[in-house]
Order: structure tokens, then C-alpha cells, then sequence
């Protein structure tokens, strides 16, 4: 078996890479992770230097691994800073770190990707215990798997990671033939407070459509660039994507990208992204140039909810946080991550902060069950 590292995904082949990805990963594909790459989205001095992982045997590559380099903890979405502090505090580095996630991106999705005819349990292990030495090579603090599915966990756990439990909001398909029949499912309170929302953005002159296939072009990319640099005014965040990004993506991966437009006085004035692959659909960015009652609502989340049932999509991620999810169908959801940290001490002493972090969610989970918004559903996903 030959280990190779490699600094950007135009080192692989599309074909290769993509071979290796599933059916219902948008994030994943060689084009998007490429495109964060050649527009300069990744690298430099963004913090995330690519140091992807392959297996080959005999030059086929049967396994990979998506591995960054980390400076910093930005964009990672799995908060990690009071470690981070509490290395600082004892004279210790904890910058750098080796992290396998997508960049700016909380969605859950394989890390440890195996080719079909493989034995995916053992390139599995072979990727993280590969992964383990390049941290030790960079002389790295730590290895960390960011939003990793339920069935990745055993081979984490048996090369010794600690698994952490955070959660997101997800709405699922439960088999509606229409969105009227999704909101016959919710409380008469919910269902009123999202037929009003939705009332107030016509009420306003407002026009909204969602584009897709040849619909999306370059151009709109530049659009919604302006859309999301906007929203990252507003939060007083960091715009790490460039306009290239954009562009790029809406020209490469036009036929997964479900975008929302609201459109006033004939200008459009506000826009949702969304990725769709398989019967998945994630959302990521929103964006408003002019304040209107509602519109994030009917942009992020119901015109969203509504393509999916249309599409008959299982799934609609609407990305990290937002509590105010719930009362418009999204559901608690845990989510898992995988964690080495090479110093004993303190990987004895963030084990336990993990463990009685988790404890606390399984708390949070047990309480939020009388707010669910559905009139007959009892229970959300306790993860394991």
C-alpha cells in the first residue's frame, strides 16, 4: 500500500476522486473542494492547508481522506478554542492541528471514503491510523473528524479516538405529498405562525423563484457573492469565500445548486443557496440587501421544505444552530465528531469535558420534547 499526501485536489483525477465520494454528498465532489482551492478560499493565510490523504495499492487509489492543516480554528463549526486556551495558559502549542472536515461547511458527511470494492472497514482504519502519522510528522497537537456520520464511529473508537456529541436542526421528508400536508402534521399553533409568514412576504410585493440546472449561471455567482458578503457585514464575521468561489461553483456545479431568489419591484433583493445531491439537500447561505417581515423564513427554510417534498428528497440540512428552527418542522439532531489529542494530560482532561458535555445535551434533548412543533410526533433522534 503506497501513502501518498497531496496540496490540492488537482493532484487526483475527478474521476478518481470522485469514484470513491457516494451518492449524496455534494461536498465531497473533486469540483467543489477544488473550487475552494483555485479561488484562493483555501490556503495561504486562510488557516486550511490542504494535506489530503490517499491510499493507493498498485497506483489504484481505493481510499482517501479530505486533510487540512490548521492555524486556526475558523470555519470548523465544533468549537474547540477553550482547548485551545487551555494549552495557551500551560505553555503549550496547540496551533498547529490536523483536521478532516470541509471547510466552512457543517454538514455530516464520510472522511474515511473508501472505493465500492474495497474493504471499507479496513481502509477505514488504515486512513485514520495514516492520518495519526502525518499529524505526528507536523508535530501537530491533535487529529480531528468534524461532522462524521453514526456508522464511521467504531473505527474511530478502535484506534483509540473519543467520539463528542454537538447537534443541528434537520427537517425530514415523512413521506408528505404536498406542503399542505407537512404543515397537517404540525401543531395549529406552528401551522398558523408559517401560514402568516408566509402570507406577510406576498403582502410586501414580493416575488419568490428557485433556479436550478441551466438557470444557474456565473453571473448569478456573482450576485449572490454580494448577498453573502452583506450577511457577513451584519454579524461582524469574516467573509472567507471570494467571488471566484462563487462563480466557480455556480458554473462547475450547476446541477446540484438549488438557488432562491426573492425578487421586488423588479430587482432581485435576497437569495438562499442550497446544494441538493441524491434524495439530500443542504442549505448554506442566505443573503438580504433590504429588510423585509419574513423573507428569511420563506427564502431559507419553506421554499426549501417545499422543493424537497416536491423532489420526494428524505432530507433538508439548513446548516449549524438556530433554535428558532424548531417551531417551523426542524427536529433536534445529534451530530458526532472524533477527536486524538497527543498530550495524555490533556486528552485525560478533554475526555471529560466531552463526556460531560454530552451529558448535558441528552439533558437539553430530554426537555425540548414538549416545544416539538409536530401535533403527533414524540420523539426527536438521540443519536447513540
Amino acid at each position: 500500500m503506497q501513502t501518498q499526501i497531496i496540496h490540492s485536489l488537482s493532484e487526483v483525477s475527478h474521476e478518481e476522486w470522485n469514484a470513491l465520494i457516494g451518492s449524496d454528498f455534494p461536498f465531497l465532489e473533486h469540483a467543489f473542494l477544488l473550487a475552494l482551492e483555485s479561488s484562493r478560499s483555501v490556503g495561504g493565510r486562510s488557516g486550511w492547508s490542504p494535506r489530503h490523504l490517499l491510499l493507493r495499492e498498485q497506483g489504484r487509489l481505493v481510499a482517501a481522506c479530505p486533510l487540512y492543516g490548521r492555524t486556526n480554528s475558523y470555519g470548523e463549526y465544533i468549537f474547540d478554542w477553550s482547548w485551545a486556551e487551555a494549552y495557551e495558559r500551560n505553555g503549550f502549542r496547540y496551533y498547529p492541528k490536523l483536521t478532516s472536515a470541509i471547510p466552512y461547511t457543517p454538514a455530516t458527511l464520510p472522511k474515511l471514503l473508501t472505493h465500492p470494492e474495497e474493504d471499507s472497514g479496513l481502509r477505514r482504519r488504515q486512513l485514520i491510523e495514516a492520518s495519526l502519522e502525518e499529524m505526528r510528522r507536523l508535530r501537530g497537537s491533535s487529529l480531528h473528524f468534524l461532522f462524521i456520520p453514526p456508522e464511521e464511529i467504531p473505527d474511530y473508537e478502535a484506534c483509540g479516538l473519543f467520539i463528542r456529541h454537538s447537534y443541528q436542526f434537520h427537517w425530514k421528508n415523512q413521506d408528505y405529498a404536498s406542503f399542505e400536508d407537512f404543515l397537517a402534521a404540525l401543531k395549529r399553533r406552528r401551522r398558523k405562525e408559517i401560514l402568516r409568514e408566509r402570507r406577510q412576504v406576498r403582502e410586501q410585493g414580493l416575488n419568490v423563484h428557485r433556479l436550478t440546472g441551466e438557470q444557474i449561471t456565473p453571473e448569478l455567482g456573482s450576485l449572490f457573492y454580494g448577498y453573502y458578503v452583506d450577511t457577513i457585514d451584519r454579524k461582524w464575521g469574516q467573509a472567507y469565500l471570494t467571488p471566484e468561489f462563487f462563480e466557480t461553483v455556480f458554473r462547475t456545479l450547476r446541477d446540484q445548486i438549488v438557488l432562491v431568489l426573492a425578487e421586488h419591484e423588479g430587482q432581485w433583493v435576497a437569495g438562499a443557496l442550497n446544494y441538493r445531491k441524491g434524495d439530500c439537500l443542504y442549505g448554506r447561505y442566505w443573503g438580504c440587501l433590504e429588510q423585509f417581515r419574513s423573507l428569511h423564513f420563506e427564502v431559507c427554510y419553506y421554499q426549501a421544505i417545499e422543493y424537497a417534498i416536491e423532489e420526494g428528497l428524505r432530507l433538508f440540512e439548513a446548516g449549524a444552530q438556530g433554535p428558532h428552527k424548531i417551531q417551523r418542522g426542524f427536529l433536534p439532531e445529534r451530530t458526532y465528531s472524533a477527536h486524538w489529542i497527543e498530550h495524555p494530560g490533556f486528552r485525560e482532561a478533554i475526555q471529560r469535558f466531552v463526556e460531560e458535555e454530552r451529558r448535558q445535551i441528552t439533558a437539553g434533548f430530554a426537555e425540548i420534547q414538549d416545544s416539538l412543533p409536530f401535533a403527533s410526533f414524540a420523539s426527536c433522534s438521540k443519536g447513540s
